[in-house]
């Protein structure tokens, strides 16, 4: 089965976990071609110097100069870098201008012959031509137990609302927000981890999610989990209160 990956040049937790799903990948599957778009941590495209000032103006000092020195470090370090990973396994990676969805851009996923899409952190909306382009579909991972969580930084969200249990989904993309039917869901008690630990916890239990998906959609036996919309909840990216309140309450980012 070819596969595309979809995804974004984290300079944080991706990077390794790319490389222990390519690793791992079944041999009757192989990862073909990757788009990399470019980091987006707060929903939208900005410029470089907007996402340090948002950064230092809704999470404050300490966190932009942890994560400050955690994105110097990542430069330094080639295992950081996605495209890096896609190189070392000799995977193309696929140069697209603007949107995904631009006709030309989807010709240029077509040239792979794609039997299914992967999204990680892929920070586009995607429209039908791209989902319907591979024959098995298009997955996403997120990191909550959907339809609960829908939306940006969920981490955030479960510690900051002292949910006791979170998890991830792979699910099949439709034109909703995360509100596909889901294929493999894994559920994760929390306990005290930092929102740093949770991540990392979350992003490795997703690879194995996606890899066990992989293998249903090979073999075609599996049931899908309903995703309904009358349950979800969603939330948008936190504002510089909910960061005080997440604070004052003695969570930690790490």
């Amino acid at each position: 089965m070819r596969i595309i990956l979809l995804t974004q040049d984290d300079p944080f937790y991706l990077a390794q976990n790319i490389d222990y799903l390519i690793k791992n990948m079944p041999k009757h599957s192989e990862v073909v071609a990757t788009v990399v778009f470019d980091v987006s941590p707060f929903g939208k495209r900005e410029s470089f110097s907007d996402k340090l000032k948002k950064t230092y103006d809704i999470f404050g000092l300490g966190f932009f100069v942890n994560y400050g020195v955690k994105f110097v470090m990542s430069k330094l370090n080639p295992n950081k870098k996605v495209k890096n990973i896609l190189a070392k396994h000799n995977v193309p990676l696929v140069e697209i201008e603007g949107n995904i969805n631009k006709v030309e851009n989807l010709e240029r996923l077509k040239a792979y012959k794609p039997d299914l899409l992967i999204s990680i952190a892929g920070n586009q909306i995607f429209k039908l031509p791209l989902i319907n382009l591979a024959p098995k579909g298009c997955l996403n991972l997120h990191t909550a137990l959907l339809p609960k969580y829908r939306g940006l930084m969920p981490s955030f969200w479960v510690i900051k609302n002292n949910e006791k249990y979170t998890g991830v989904s792979v699910f099949f993309v439709d034109e909703g927000i995360d509100s596909g039917d889901i294929l493999v869901q894994k559920k994760v008690e929390i306990g005290n981890k930092t929102q740093a630990e949770l991540i990392d916890h979350t992003k490795l239990l997703g690879m194995q999610a996606i890899l066990e998906s992989v293998e249903k959609i090979h073999t075609g036996g599996y049931e899908l989990i309903p995703n309904p919309n009358e349950e979800m909840t969603y939330f948008s990216f936190p504002t510089k209160d909910d960061v005080k309140e997440f604070l004052a309450a003695g969570k930690r980012f790490y």
